[in-house]
């Protein structure tokens, strides 16, 4: 079970609950700070769009880069699974590509993706998370990579 940092107690599922409305409401407000705020000074962060990332600063950092080239970006959370302290956030998102991303101008193109972040919770913080995602659908869709549908 995920450890309450006020009691060392393990989190219950109710304020494992809670910890995501919180965690849903910095997203849906891209509120940077906010979100920053819920993962550990010390965590670990795996990501197709930015790699291995180690604690807060880099997380955060990640989180204004994410918003600047999509502004726009909408996250829906498809299904919530808890299991003591882990948890898998099935998604999906849309967005619009409104800045340079890997050297691309912005194109305007819109996109989608669904995926899973699959965290590890401590103390009422994400300790470990890991991004999965189709990352070359996403390149595809904004004009980064071309592709050639099968016949």
């Amino acid at each position: 079970m995920a450890r309450h940092s006020s009691t060392g107690a393990a989190m219950t599922r109710e304020e494992t609950n809670r910890f995501y409305d919180r965690w849903h409401k910095a997203w849906a407000a891209q509120d940077i700070c906010a979100l920053s705020n819920l993962y550990a000074a010390d965590c670990k962060v795996t990501s197709p769009m930015f790699g291995a990332m180690q604690g807060r600063a880099a997380v955060s950092e990640s989180f204004k880069r994410l918003f600047k080239v999509f502004p726009d970006l909408r996250m829906k959370t498809d299904q919530l699974i808890i299991d003591g302290d882990r948890v898998a956030i099935v998604f999906s998102t849309t967005a619009t590509h409104s800045a340079e991303f890997m050297g691309l101008p912005a194109t305007g193109r819109k996109a989608q993706v669904s995926g899973v972040l699959v965290q590890k919770l401590d103390d009422d913080e994400v300790e470990e998370e890991q991004r999965l995602y189709d990352f070359t659908a996403l390149l595809v869709q904004v004009g980064v990579l071309r592709a050639k549908v099968g016949h």
